[in-house]
């Protein structure tokens, strides 16, 4: 199992035990809950580029903030009972030596890495794909930077008002959910 992998098991598992302990009427603190969602944020944006050198210290904050959560989560099963807590435990030493135990759900990340410094990003997926060269003509218009990640995948960069207003403008190319 590679790191990226091992992260989201341990996050996963740490939210299975976050929603047990609320199903069994233990109080959590809203901070544990924030605390995991940064960690998810965290995760994701390690997993667009785990290589980067800036990445190791990410690493080290995501792996400090697990461990955080490990103690604080573990500390409230072990209130509820030994065997509640010795159970949790071997979850969480079952994950660390590797084994699987949910079905990692096959998602990209929805960051964008390397936007220009001051200008906003966007992520449009298209119906389907369509000519460059009318994209690239609203792109002009107003002053935005794009490029194709995928047929009908186009990251858009520019100064706030002027993404805001191509994207009004490709609205009608947009992929509905």
């Amino acid at each position: 199992m590679n790191s990226s992998n091992l992260l989201d098991q341990t996050w996963l598992l740490l939210v299975e035990l976050l929603s047990d302990l609320n199903k069994k009427g233990v109080y959590v603190p809203t901070s544990i809950n924030e605390e995991l969602s940064l960690l998810k944020t965290s995760i994701n944006f390690y997993k667009k580029d785990p290589i980067h050198p800036d990445m190791m210290n990410e690493l080290k904050r995501i792996n400090d903030s697990i461990n955080y959560l490990q103690d604080e989560l573990l500390q409230m099963a072990e209130e509820v009972s030994t065997e509640y807590y010795n159970e949790w435990l071997e979850n969480l030493k079952k994950v660390s030596k590797g084994e699987e135990l949910y079905k990692p759900k096959d998602t990209k990340s929805r960051f964008i890495v390397g936007a220009p410094p001051g200008f906003t990003a966007a992520r449009i997926t298209l119906k389907e794909p369509i000519a460059e060269e009318r994209v690239q003509d609203i792109a002009e218009d107003n002053n935005l930077i794009i490029e194709f990640e995928e047929d009908n995948v186009i990251a858009l960069y520019g100064q706030g008002d002027n993404l805001k207003q191509g994207l009004k403008k490709m609205g009608s190319f947009f992929k509905d959910y």
